[in-house]
């Protein structure tokens, strides 16, 4: 990939990177996925994927439209670029092909897969319900309305659409021929061959309205938080044959390696919920009567307002205690009497503020996330990463990154999933808008009960730690102080586009 000039700044964070995430990454082993977190510390922090889509976590969601895409019919006089590139195929895509049914537009980049292997056929990166699949394909799309490329929208909060694709082996795909034919191009790693272009749309299910939504994660290094992640409810599939074309035809080792090394079970393990929720499109089908709808943005500000500027006893009184996590105790209505008349004018503002933004604010939502001093922006992880490393430097505890990044992270990335009804509102979240508030007797009695919640939760976390091995929830390896070189360059040449080079 070909890049513009970069700012003293920019070429600062970017050197920063190319030292810190230099190092080797692989699926098992010495530098498995369970060692990721000592050289890339946000595939150990927070919202992290793939995950376990499981039918407790869906809420349904009316207003989610059928997933659109754009330009995805290629002509075959578009020479597209099938790469190896250690950890994967990649197929790098045109930037004509776009996703329009979301809020913003996003450009497509590449596609990948991960897969199996020929003796357990089982390798999709997400499951539903605990069932994995043969395959998974990934659609790697960025926010071109704010991202001039990839390369700048992949280390931001807001800067990657994936599409995922359950795979299955049956029937077989006339359309997934159209590259895995010329597989043996690709056997090593660093290999690309040119194919010809074609529908990309045939890859995907026939249905594009039916679909799980949730915030989460890139399922390799550097693992930022930066995905708004669709999975398609239903698969597609790959004849057996096609499945061991994947499997069994390719190598993460380069041609002259002494060893080769077999490309395959290149799958990251579920990670944990973290307080969020999987909205789905639909609720017809087996198990999915009596899913819940998914409570009103409106409701969701009116509760975090609340939380950052009214009167708390109010949140039991007009019902809405029951929406915030269990385990907390609720403030007691006969307190509230002797602030009410302070508290009132504020309150009334607030909600008037809630049903009536003011045209000047960008949005309500916004409006909130500026009130609780978290960033309007976008999270930049390599800034955010850079300043905490060398704070943490400076006292010799570099050790701590992974934890400090995920308290750092971890509010931020709640509240507004939250606002946008893709998380439940977590019990750190809530301590860190209590914050903002004078002290008074109900913000004291909350902040109790908080402190209370949190520490039965803490036992709950550690509990089921020490009773379920780290293999099946993708448990994180303890931070260690990063090396220097390995340096592959930045930002992950193993996330972008492989261009083709003569």
């Amino acid at each position: 990939m070909h890049f513009q000039s970069f700012t003293p700044i920019l070429l600062l964070q970017l050197t920063f990177c190319a030292v810190l995430h230099g190092a080797k990454w692989t699926y098992s082993g010495p530098e498995g996925e369970h060692h990721w977190p000592k050289h890339y510390p946000y595939c150990g922090g927070a919202f992290q994927s793939p995950i376990n889509i499981k039918t407790e976590l869906l809420r349904f969601d009316p207003t989610l439209r059928p997933i659109e895409v754009q330009n995805y019919n290629l002509s075959p006089s578009e020479q597209l670029t099938l790469g190896n590139n250690g950890h994967s195929v990649q197929i790098s895509l045109p930037s004509k092909m776009y996703i329009s049914s979301l809020p913003h537009r996003y450009t497509a980049a590449q596609l990948h897969f991960h897969w199996g292997s020929s003796g357990r056929p089982a390798g999709s990166e997400h499951t539903v319900n605990s069932k994995q699949y043969a395959a998974e394909m990934h659609v790697v799309h960025f926010n071109s309305d704010k991202y001039p490329n990839m390369s700048s929208a992949v280390d931001k909060s807001d800067g990657l659409a994936v599409l995922g694709v359950l795979i299955e082996i049956g029937e077989f795909n006339p359309a997934f021929e159209q590259f895995l034919k010329f597989i043996n191009g690709i056997k090593y790693r660093d290999q690309r061959v040119q194919v010809p272009g074609f529908n990309i749309r045939a890859l995907l299910p026939a249905r594009l309205d039916e679909y799980y939504r949730y915030d989460g994660s890139l399922t390799t290094p550097p693992c930022y938080p930066s995905v708004l992640w669709t999975v398609f409810r239903n698969h597609v599939t790959i004849s057996r044959k096609q499945f061991l074309a994947l499997a069994t035809a390719l190598y993460s080792s380069h041609a002259q390696d002494s060893a080769p090394v077999p490309l395959n079970g290149n799958y990251r393990k579920p990670q944990l919920a973290d307080s969020r929720v999987v909205l789905v499109s639909f609720k017809e089908g087996r198990g999915l009567q009596g899913i819940p709808t998914v409570t009103s943005p409106l409701t969701r500000k009116r509760i975090v307002q609340q939380l950052l500027v009214g009167d708390l006893a109010d949140l039991a009184d007009e019902g809405l205690y029951q929406l915030l996590p269990s385990g907390l105790e609720k403030p007691h209505a006969g307190k509230k009497k002797d602030l009410k008349n302070q508290q009132s004018a504020t309150l009334a503002k607030s909600k008037q503020q809630t049903l009536n933004p003011s045209p000047s604010k960008k949005s309500q939502t916004n409006h909130i996330v500026g009130k609780l001093g978290l960033a309007e922006d976008a999270l930049c992880y390599v800034s955010l990463e850079q300043r905490l490393f060398h704070q943490l430097k400076q006292s010799h505890a570099e050790t701590q990154l992974v934890q400090a990044l995920r308290d750092a992270v971890f509010p931020e990335l709640n509240v507004k999933s939250y606002l946008e009804c893709k998380s439940d509102l977590a019990l750190p979240a809530i301590r860190h808008i209590l914050r903002g508030r004078p002290p008074t007797d109900e913000a004291f009695e909350l902040d109790r009960s908080l402190s209370k919640a949190l520490m039965n939760q803490r036992k709950t976390s550690t509990a089921i730690k020490q009773s379920v091995p780290d293999t099946k929830y993708g448990g994180v390896a303890p931070a260690s102080v990063p090396r220097k070189p390995h340096s592959q360059g930045y930002p992950h040449p193993w996330l972008l586009p492989m261009e083709w080079e003569d």
